[in-house]
């Protein structure tokens, strides 16, 4: 049972990262409207965070989860030529990473409460 659920997991996350980059250069081409995919990446997104970090992993995740978010925040939508599709990538990667981010925090948040 825990291999269907692990190999499940990273099908989400191949899947998320996938829609992430290739949504976020379509959307800023403007072929197609964001809401859809922003919500499939937040469902993904919490799925990731539910079966595919671990106990061991968490600190690494959450480190890179906040680079991510950060790099998403940091304004690069103001560069010439390539801003807006970096920007708008930048945007669902953030869209995917955080609500994993989030179940990764709450559960070793309530690990560590238990012990």
């Amino acid at each position: 049972m825990a291999k269907g659920k692990r190999t499940f997991g990273e099908w989400a996350f191949v899947i998320g990262v996938l829609l992430a980059l290739l949504g976020g250069l379509i959307v800023s081409l403007g072929l197609l409207a964001g809401g859809t995919l922003a919500v499939l990446l937040v469902v993904l997104g919490i799925l990731v965070g539910f079966l595919n970090v671990s106990g061991k992993e968490t600190a690494q995740f959450l480190l890179a989860s906040i680079a991510l978010l950060a790099a998403g925040s940091a304004g690069l939508g103001g560069l010439p030529l390539i801003g807006i599709y970096l920007g708008s990538v930048l945007l669902y990667i953030a869209t995917f990473v955080a609500p994993a981010a989030v179940v990764v925090a709450l559960k070793a948040i309530f690990d560590l409460a238990k012990n």
